[in-house]
C-alpha cells in the first residue's frame, strides 16, 4: 500500500513568517509519535509567494485521519490558538481544514492538499 502525502498550503503575510516559523519550532515533536507518522518538513517559500507548504507523510489515510482527530492534533491547535490569543492577534484564521498551526493568526487562509505515492527514490549508499 503506497504512502499518503498531505499538504497544508498555508498563506501567510510576511509580518506573520517569523511567527508561523517559531510555531512550528515550538510544535514538541507532537506528530512524530503518531502512528503511522513517516515524515514532516516546513517548507519557506523563496520565490516571491506568501505560500508555505506543511508536508507530512502517513502510512495510510486512516493514519491521518487518526492523527487528526487526537488529543495531540486538538491540544497543538489549541495552544496555538491560545497564544495566538495572548500575544492579542485574534485576527487573520485560517480557513479549511489541515494539520499545520496556521489556524491561528499567522496563516490568512489554509488549503489541503492529499497525494499518494507512486514513485520515491533515496539516495544511493556508497
Amino acid at each position: 500500500m503506497p504512502s499518503v502525502v498531505k499538504i497544508n498550503v498555508l498563506t501567510v503575510p510576511e509580518e506573520m513568517r517569523e511567527q508561523l516559523e517559531k510555531r512550528f519550532a515550538n510544535r514538541a515533536g507532537m506528530v512524530e509519535s503518531s502512528d503511522g507518522f513517516e515524515w514532516f518538513e516546513l517548507l519557506r517559500p523563496v520565490d516571491g509567494t506568501d505560500r508555505y507548504l506543511v508536508y507530512t507523510r502517513w502510512r495510510s489515510e486512516e493514519d491521518f485521519q487518526r492523527w487528526q482527530q487526537s488529543q495531540a492534533f486538538q491540544a497543538g491547535h489549541a495552544r496555538a490558538a491560545a497564544e495566538a490569543g495572548a500575544q492579542g492577534h485574534g485576527h487573520g484564521q485560517a480557513q479549511g481544514q489541515g494539520h499545520g498551526h496556521g489556524q491561528g493568526p499567522a496563516a490568512s487562509g489554509s488549503e489541503l492538499w492529499s497525494f499518494e505515492v507512486v514513485e520515491s527514490a533515496e539516495p544511493r549508499k556508497s
